[in-house]
């Protein structure tokens, strides 16, 4: 039993710990050295006139396989947007990443597209239609799109990583053990976890409580900085309570468990925390509310974008890259990134002061206050 009940902590604490952000990590950090790359082939010969190596003097096809291959394996790395993205379309429920997924494979697909037709005219030895089409390639704006999203899912999995660590920190307060005190009188040394309702234990000088309780016998000073923030022992006595997980400085305690298990003052601010860290703020529900509306919409602008230039007797080329420019440009980059990078700075900001903000919604609101007491 002591085995089972020694093993439950340690499983409670590994499925609290931060998984997806070091995976964030090292998708975000393999995104951008690929598309600092990229854009070092697409851009920063033409803008900065970054030297490139010779063999790529006039080799304009050569240019273009580099950029596909760069943006391909972007989009590789960054696979999930379009899983998530093509899955909520097939459910029409499509959301922020059916965006990103659309507008990144649109801007691919066309810029392939480009490439071969470049290939095209280089055989034919039209030279202008070959700068033309090169033009037309969006690979950087294809894998430039993933990458920020990437840096808004990073942000916001590292601040929800950081309530995480708080809950495991909490966890580590409860003691893990208690001395219970037997009908026959005996003190006997068991698992917290064992600890029933009406039990009678015993807190020592410098242990830590196990559980809530009323003091039955003795006089201490407990310090409840850890749950409280009260700096200042606070002096127990017959008739008084005690909390979990506060310590016992100086006196002899004999006390009957009140709360126990998931009943304690500790337990409940971990499930606290937990429930803070799972709620979204209004504004980014707000934001999830808009991309069911957006998403559609900017799709049906896309296909009137295309429609119109067509009828108008646009080249299909002019009308299929306009019609993309339109999914590339609606990209949510700003939704995506601004939402949860507010809501990290605002609560890394509000920590450092010594203000802890239980949900995004409270933090939303505290623009309201006018007075604090």
């Amino acid at each position: 039993p002591k085995a089972a009940a020694a093993e439950t902590p340690s499983a409670e604490l590994d499925a609290l710990a931060d998984h997806e952000t070091p995976r964030l990590k090292k998708r975000l950090i393999a995104s951008l050295v690929f598309l600092a790359v990229l854009m070092y082939f697409s851009m920063g010969h033409m803008m900065w006139g970054w030297p490139l190596p010779h063999w790529f003097d006039g080799n304009h096809v050569a240019m273009g396989l580099v950029q596909l291959l760069l943006a391909g394996i972007v989009m590789v790395i960054n696979q999930k947007f379009f899983i998530s993205g093509f899955k909520s379309l097939w459910h029409r429920a499509p959301n922020m990443d059916t965006l990103v997924a659309l507008g990144s494979m649109a801007s691919f697909i066309w810029s392939v597209y480009a490439l071969f037709a470049m290939t095209r005219a280089q055989v034919d030895g039209d030279s202008a239609a070959v700068m033309n089409y090169m033009m037309e390639f969006y690979f950087e704006s294809a894998a430039m799109i993933l990458t920020l999203i990437t840096v808004g899912k990073y942000l916001e999995s590292r601040s929800k990583g950081k309530t995480s660590e708080a809950i495991t920190r909490l966890m580590n307060l409860a003691p893990k053990v208690a001395i219970l005190v037997t009908e026959d009188g005996q003190e006997k040394e068991v698992p917290t976890e064992s600890l029933q309702k009406g039990d009678i234990f015993l807190v020592k000088p410098g242990s830590l409580v196990p559980v809530d309780g009323i003091v039955l016998e003795g006089n201490s000073s407990v310090d409840e900085a850890a749950i409280t923030g009260e700096s200042v022992p606070v002096e127990k006595q017959a008739g008084d309570h005690v909390v979990s997980a506060t310590v016992n400085k100086a006196g002899f305690l004999k006390c009957r468990a009140d709360r126990v298990g998931d009943d304690t003052t500790l337990a409940q601010i971990i499930r606290l925390v937990e429930e803070a860290s799972a709620s979204k703020a209004p504004i980014a529900q707000l934001a999830d509310k808009v991309a069911g509306v957006f998403v559609p919409t900017v799709m049906t602008i896309s296909l009137i974008t295309l429609i119109v230039w067509l009828i108008s007797g646009a080249t299909a080329e002019f009308a299929i890259s306009t019609a993309i420019a339109v999914l590339v440009i609606s990209c949510p980059c700003a939704l995506g990134l601004a939402t949860p990078v507010a809501i990290m700075v605002g609560t890394g900001v509000g920590a450092g002061n010594g203000i802890l903000i239980k949900t995004g919604e409270a933090l939303q609101q505290a623009k309201e206050i006018d007075t604090v007491v």
